[in-house]
């Protein structure tokens, strides 16, 4: 198993980058190497700095950055040397198995989408993200980010994708779905939700359970896998890591609360394109990075993407 990994991505990074590749690497059998691509000039120092032997990587030299400033689109096609755009290469060519980046989300999209495309039958890829709902447990919320608006189908097709998700990555064996809505009654929401839980309901691809309102988010009483758009998730994940931050600066320590730290899961999954792609948080340290490595050797080692190939065909 080769897993690529964006040296260059993040605000941190290399530093940040190198240091986490390390300390994932140690938890890393024989048969998985990761891959780093970026400045072979700033990350063999760094290496060095760890020590750890410059032989221990395979590095694949890259001349540009896609900076978090840059326009996704025009510097993917005008950076062809860029960390990004050559792992996505490597990626679509098959020499490593999954793509990891602390960097541009937006550069990681449009590589995705340009270079391994989307699944045969996927209206729309999707992002997902983990909530918290005990010391031990958390549910899939998708998606989080990519898609502002959606149809209805798309929300349908939401509930494979992270009933997959759910069943091959986190061993659940019949995933429950459920539609995140303002009301449990199946005539509560506006117009796109009521019109996905009348697609949703008669689903023989998931297991669905119905609406869940927001209260019952941090809590798997009835789901383990809640479908909204991504403007709502967006506000929904990006409010989980408000709560988190609160707590911490008011120093209050839980064990549960803690599960809200980004650094646990180090990224989000993109859902519905050929290869696995994981984005990680921009502000990531080494923690958050070797997180995100494990991840992609997940998902990497689930088969997932085939699973979905599978499920659409």
């Amino acid at each position: 198993m080769k897993i690529g990994v964006d040296a260059m991505g993040g605000d941190f990074a290399p530093d940040a980058v190198v240091s986490g590749a390390v300390l994932a690497q140690k938890s890393l059998s024989p048969d998985q190497q990761i891959i780093l691509f970026g400045d072979k000039d700033k990350i063999t120092p760094l290496l060095k700095k760890e020590g750890v032997s410059e032989d221990s990587f395979e590095i694949v030299h890259c001349s540009e950055v896609i900076g978090m400033g840059d326009h996704p689109a025009k510097a993917f096609t005008q950076k062809p040397d860029s960390s990004i755009a050559v792992g996505f290469k490597h990626l679509a060519m098959g020499k490593i198995d999954g793509f990891a980046s602390a960097g541009s989300t937006g550069a990681m999209l449009v590589g995705a989408m340009y270079s391994v495309k989307q699944v045969n039958g996927i209206i729309r890829p999707a992002i997902a993200s983990y909530i918290p709902v005990s010391e031990t447990e958390f549910n899939l919320l998708l998606d989080v980010g990519i898609n502002p608006d959606c149809k209805p189908d798309v929300l349908h097709q939401y509930g494979i994708l992270g009933s997959l998700y759910a069943k091959f990555v986190l061993n659940i064996a019949n995933p429950r779905v459920a539609l995140l809505n303002i009301g449990e009654e199946e005539e509560k929401g506006n117009l796109v939700t009521k019109s996905a839980f009348e697609l949703m309901k008669d689903a023989t691809e998931f297991n669905f359970v119905g609406n869940v309102e927001g209260n019952q988010l941090f809590s798997n009483d009835k789901a383990d896998v809640v479908v909204c758009d991504g403007f709502v998730g967006n506000v929904v994940l990006k409010e989980a890591e408000a709560i988190y931050h609160i707590l911490k600066k008011r120093k209050i320590q839980d064990p549960f609360f803690e599960r809200f730290n980004f650094e646990n899961y180090g990224g989000t999954p993109v859902l519905g394109v050929n290869a696995p792609v994981i984005i990680g948080h921009g502000v990531s340290n080494a923690k958050a990075i070797m997180n995100m490595i494990l991840q992609t050797r997940e998902v990497i080692g689930s088969n997932l993407c085939q699973k979905i190939k599978e499920a659409f065909n």
